[in-house]
């Protein structure tokens, strides 16, 4: 049963902003160069991160990136081997989960299964000897809010896995915590019960706008549909930190585009930058093409072209459109949209598209295009 108490956050845009100096006690929770280890390998390094207060920040990446571990540092449930924690300005990196003010939620609910709902919910109250008149009211204040004030007597064997896990929910915010840990809390649902529950997560944050929320997940799109702020992690490291539309528009390295949504990415040269329209000209094998300018890449430069599948067309968007000639592979058509595969140059691309009414053929060639201000350019060089 994972249940603790937690803090409050402010503003960092960027990846390695140290969380101390005179506005500290402002910001909700922050991380100053965290490291972990297990048995002498490295799973958290170098973490650094401040968390705005209210906002709900996502920490995404593959099995064994370092969210998890990240989330339970948090906690308390794992103690770093350098580095601090901050909750509201308070170091709490030696307290126990108890004295955190945190609520968390994890993938199996872990509900008490001889505990009705409303016992579940009012477990955690229960144990900081809390007067019974605040238990009634705040556990059923908690499952009003959840939508389970009419399943309070039912048991956890009684209970779908949504209903579950809005119980788990319930119980995390019973305590009113300053913050709220999800860890892959909807992973155990099925699609549509995911989407709704999705819904209702943001709905309760709206309701509650002074709690922050660290949701630690693998899918990208409970992050983009949820989050105020996507965190990237890799091997233990947070690589990409942004707004989910900023991101997802101009990631800043390869793995990030990849693992954020489907991405294109061509090989380019960049050949001309100009400041002023925001535009670069690159050249992609023979072609030259004109591109959002990213001003960590200059004119010289070898680059990756990130364009998203949405953002490519089949009849030219505007004037100033790219247009490229590719091979059609594959045309699937998925009900609400078409998928389009493209061969050029031996790199392959995908186009997406409302149900198109005359669909190319496989095998075509076909002239595709995007908008220059539709493709961004990140400053890594070809894989080799």
């Amino acid at each position: 049963m994972a249940e603790a108490v937690l803090g409050h956050p402010a503003a960092a845009p960027g990846l390695s902003v140290p969380f101390t100096g005179p506005d500290a006690a402002h910001r909700g929770i922050g991380y100053e160069g965290v490291a972990v280890a297990y048995k002498g390998t490295t799973v958290l390094a170098d973490f650094t991160l401040a968390v705005r207060p209210g906002e709900i920040m996502a920490l995404i990446g593959p099995s064994g990136s370092g969210k998890t571990t990240a989330l339970r540092v948090t906690a308390g449930f794992v103690r770093p081997i350098r580095g601090r924690v901050h909750i509201g300005g308070r170091d709490v990196t030696d307290l126990p989960p108890y004295a955190r003010s945190i609520g968390m939620v994890v993938q199996n609910y872990a509900l008490f299964p001889h505990m009705p709902a409303y016992e579940n919910v009012a477990f955690g109250l229960r144990a900081r000897r809390a007067l019974e008149a605040t238990i009634r009211e705040q556990v059923a204040a908690c499952l009003r809010m959840v939508g389970m004030e009419s399943f309070a007597k039912r048991y956890p064997r009684e209970l779908s896995g949504g209903q579950q896990q809005r119980v788990a929910i319930a119980r995390a915010l019973a305590i009113r915590p300053q913050v709220l840990l999800l860890d892959e809390p909807l992973s155990a649902l099925d699609a549509q019960i995911r989407l709704t529950m999705l819904e209702e997560l943001s709905r309760l944050h709206r309701s509650l706008p002074t709690l922050t929320v660290i949701y630690v997940t693998h899918d990208q799109t409970e992050a983009l549909t949820l989050a105020d702020r996507i965190g990237i992690m890799r091997d233990g490291r947070l690589v990409a930190l942004g707004d989910c539309q900023g991101l997802y528009r101009r990631p800043p390295n390869r793995f990030a585009a990849e693992f954020l949504g489907r991405a294109n990415l061509l090989p380019v040269t960049v050949e001309a930058e100009d400041a002023a329209s925001g535009l670069a000209r690159v050249r992609f094998g023979a072609v030259s093409l004109m591109v959002r300018r990213n001003p960590e890449v200059t004119a010289g430069q070898a680059a990756l072209l990130c364009i998203r599948p949405h953002d490519l067309r089949l009849d030219p968007p505007g004037p100033s459109a790219n247009s490229l000639a590719a091979s059609v592979s594959e045309v699937r058509w998925k009900g609400d949209l078409h998928d389009v595969g493209f061969e050029i140059d031996e790199h392959r691309l995908r186009l997406t598209a409302a149900p198109l009414r005359a669909p190319p053929e496989a095998g075509a060639l076909v002239n595709f295009y995007f908008a220059p201000e539709d493709a961004t350019l990140i400053p890594e060089e070809r894989r080799g």
